[in-house]
Formats: C-alpha cells, sequence, structure tokens
C-alpha cells in the first residue's frame, strides 16, 4: 500500500520546521552568555529582541527616541556659534549651518554636521565644510572636528558624565 505523496510532503515539512524550532531552543544561553560577554567589556546589548518574529514588530518609535551624542551636538552648537543655523533635526543629527565668519578671520565658512553615533567618538562626527570658493582641506575640516570633540568631552565632564 502506498500512502498519496501530499500528505507526505506536508508531513515532511511539518517535521522539518519542529526540527528547526527545537534547534533554536538552546540558542538563549548562548545569547545570555554573549551578552555578558559584552556587557563586561563595556558594550551596550540590546537584549529586548526575544523571537525572530520581534526583528518585523514595530520596533522604537523613530520620533521618540534620539540616537545621537547629546554632548557632540552641544559642542557642535557652541563651537560654530558665529555661523547661522538654517537647518537642524537631532533625530537624524544634521545641524547645517550658513555663511559665517570667525572671530578675528577674513573668510566666510559653511558647514553642514553629521553626529551619526550615540558615542561620544571621533567616528561619530563628521563636518562638511566649505568657504565661497569651494570645500576646505580635509586638514582644516579634521581641526573643526578635534575643537567640537575637545568641547564635547569638557561638558560631558563638567555635568559628571564621566
Amino acid at each position: 500500500m502506498t500512502l498519496p505523496l501530499r500528505p507526505l510532503g506536508k508531513m515532511a515539512t511539518i517535521m522539518g520546521l519542529a526540527l528547526l524550532v527545537s534547534g533554536c531552543a538552546g540558542a538563549g544561553a548562548d545569547r545570555e552568555r554573549q551578552n555578558e560577554s559584552l556587557a563586561a567589556d563595556g558594550l551596550i546589548v540590546d537584549d529586548s529582541r526575544e523571537t525572530l518574529w520581534d526583528l518585523f514588530g514595530g520596533g522604537d518609535d523613530p520620533n521618540t527616541s534620539v540616537e545621537v551624542n547629546r554632548y557632540l551636538w552641544q559642542a557642535s552648537l557652541e563651537i560654530l556659534d558665529f555661523m547661522p543655523i538654517e537647518a537642524a533635526d537631532p533625530f537624524t543629527g544634521i545641524i547645517a549651518y550658513g555663511y559665517g565668519t570667525p572671530p578675528g578671520g577674513g573668510t566666510a565658512y559653511r558647514a553642514t554636521v553629521y553626529i551619526t553615533d550615540p558615542a561620544l567618538e571621533a567616528r561619530s562626527l563628521r563636518i562638511a565644510l566649505q568657504t565661497r570658493g569651494g570645500p576646505v582641506s580635509r586638514e582644516t575640516a579634521r581641526q573643526i572636528e578635534d575643537a567640537i570633540l575637545t568641547r564635547a568631552r569638557q561638558i560631558r565632564i563638567r555635568d559628571g558624565g564621566l
């Protein structure tokens, strides 16, 4: 006696899914050990997702969570205060400045500041700086970035946020 092919195909699919799900059961302990290791290294662990289906949920509301470093944001405003702000979006971390002349300088600059990460690190900050004649050298932009990073660290120390 032979069984029809369709029920065997459904049965094989169900068995395959059951094996897949049962294989994932031990992954929680491994993930917990990995998270403990990362936390010991001072890294932040997002342990809010429990299952694969959580990836497809709404997640954090992008209108209420700010993913930029507040010290870098404040330092950018302070260091480049001689330039008028044309646009600022704290949710994307972009501040666009119009042309302004620094105190004691003769050249007008405009800048766009990109704060790309909540960490207070050099990789979190990028500056696009130009004069009316075109972009400035990378070294000049890097000096402005360094001034912003230094000021951000000073603000953090002042706030006691070491």
